[in-house]
């Protein structure tokens, strides 16, 4: 979902959008037809998500592109890794390892699906939010600042991926800080469409930049605030 959603925005935007996926073109084909002409399904196999499949993309294709990640660990999801488990390492290192000749940016990966299709706002609204974004190279992350400009938000530069741990889970940035709420006593089967109908908060640059300052590293990996118990 949080792949698909930026694609979208994308094409709204007036961009054409080339989508791969780990299993093949041809399983596109439905999403492309939705998408319209500004979307074709492309080659090589690029598997993004979930995290236990951050080596897959690949490497030689990618060499000196920006390639923006959206990952974070999820242990139930993606299995235990070691790296992240001990903290060494930030889920975004570990795809630029992999990508090495790439310019990685981490960035969408502290927002739902929903909500960054719901918070967008011209440039200089009052009530235009911000994203975080990560990374080791400069000119990448500019490339990202103007792309998130035309989506209809403002980046906040966390640092380098070494320091993009600020904005994933069990951070005051993650996802919550962009919606309502959770009323109390909800149960599961409530939760699900509470997340689906409830809108999006504003969340402008500044308060990005004091929540990532408070930040302060624990364990890796969480489930989302919005469907604990």
């Amino acid at each position: 979902m949080i792949g698909s959603t930026p694609v979208r925005m994308a094409i709204t935007a007036g961009m054409d959008v080339v989508l791969s996926n780990s299993r093949g073109p041809d399983t596109l084909a439905e999403l492309v037809a939705e998408l319209g002409d500004h979307a074709r399904a492309g080659t090589p196999a690029q598997a993004a998500n979930p995290m236990h499949a951050y080596d897959k993309p690949p490497v030689t294709e990618l060499a000196g592109k920006t390639v923006i990640d959206t990952l974070n660990y999820y242990p139930d999801r993606d299995g235990r890794i070691a790296a992240l488990d001990a903290n060494t390492l930030t889920s975004s290192e570990l795809v630029q390892r992999h990508l090495a000749d790439s310019h990685v940016v981490k960035a969408f990966n502290n927002i739902d699906f929903r909500r960054l299709v719901l918070l967008p706002r011209p440039a200089g609204s009052v009530d235009r939010s911000a994203l975080p974004i990560a990374g080791n190279d400069a000119a990448a992350k500019e490339q990202v600042t103007h792309l998130l400009d035309v989506f209809g938000y403002d980046a906040v530069d966390v640092g380098t991926l070494a320091d993009s741990w600020r904005t994933e889970p069990n951070n005051p940035v993650y996802v919550q800080p962009y919606m309502p709420q959770l009323p109390d006593g909800l149960t599961m089967d409530e939760a699900g469409p509470w997340f689906f109908e409830s809108p999006g908060v504003p969340l402008t640059a500044s308060r990005v930049t004091e929540l990532v300052g408070v930040a302060v590293r624990g364990p890796a990996g969480t489930t989302p605030p919005f469907l604990q118990s």
